[in-house]
C-alpha cells in the first residue's frame, strides 16, 4: 500500500491530500518485554479504545477495534454480507 501511495502523482492536489491524511496517523510502536504493543494516546482516542478491544487478523494486516464498536459494525455487516459479496463480482472477484 505504501508503495502504491508513493507512486501517486505529486502534481495532483487530491493525491497529495489523500497521502497526507493517510500517513498522518502512522506511528511506530514497539513491543514491551512481554510482547505487548503500547499504542499512543492519540491512536487510542481516535479508535475509541478503552478497556475491551478486539484484535483482528485481516489478510496481511492487523486491526484493533473497540469491542463495542466492532460488535456494532459486525452485526450491521453480517446483515449486508450477501449484498457485499454480490458487489465483488463488479471487481471480477470470484468467490
Amino acid at each position: 500500500m505504501e508503495q502504491k501511495l508513493k507512486a501517486l502523482p505529486l502534481m495532483k492536489s487530491d493525491a497529495r491530500a489523500f497521502t497526507r491524511f493517510f500517513f498522518s496517523g502512522a506511528t511506530e510502536c514497539e513491543l514491551d518485554k512481554q510482547g505487548r504493543v503500547n499504542l499512543p494516546g492519540n491512536l487510542r482516542e481516535y479508535a475509541k479504545l478503552d478497556k475491551d478491544c478486539v484484535v483482528l487478523g485481516v489478510s496481511n494486516r492487523v486491526e484493533i477495534w473497540s469491542k463495542g464498536i466492532w460488535e456494532s459494525y459486525f452485526n450491521q455487516s453480517e446483515e449486508a454480507f450477501n449484498d457485499i459479496a454480490e458487489k465483488l463480482v463488479d471487481f471480477n472477484f470470484d468467490l
